[in-house]
């Protein structure tokens, strides 16, 4: 599951059926440097599939691939995205944060 900040909202003139009555949102996942405030670089967007009501500026949880899918078994949804869980606040452990960035900047 990864992090992403709603900044839209997706409407369809024509869709699938299964996707009638979606709530469809344009998000772009968050890095560890978005996340801390050293970057304000924005990741390609993804539509998600809202069933929670995030507005536009949430953090959310986002459930990629798969596992997007699962909620609505045994129904079968064409969706790759889908919001898990609305985030109210994200707290970061700094010294943490700076091991997972030298871990990364090692390999």
């Amino acid at each position: 599951m990864r992090i992403a900040k709603i900044i839209g909202k997706v409407v369809l003139s024509r869709s699938h059926p299964t996707f009638d009555s979606a709530n469809l949102r344009l998000a772009y996942p968050l890095t560890l440097d978005n996340l801390d405030g050293t970057s304000n670089a924005e990741a390609d967007t993804i539509v998600v599939w809202d069933e929670l009501g995030a507005g536009d500026g949430s953090l959310i949880g986002l459930a990629e691939g798969p596992e997007a899918a699962q909620p609505f078994r045994p129904e079968i949804k064409p969706v790759d995205a889908y919001a898990a869980a609305i985030l109210d606040n994200i707290d970061l452990h700094e010294p943490s944060v700076k091991s997972i960035k030298q871990a990364a900047d090692n390999n």
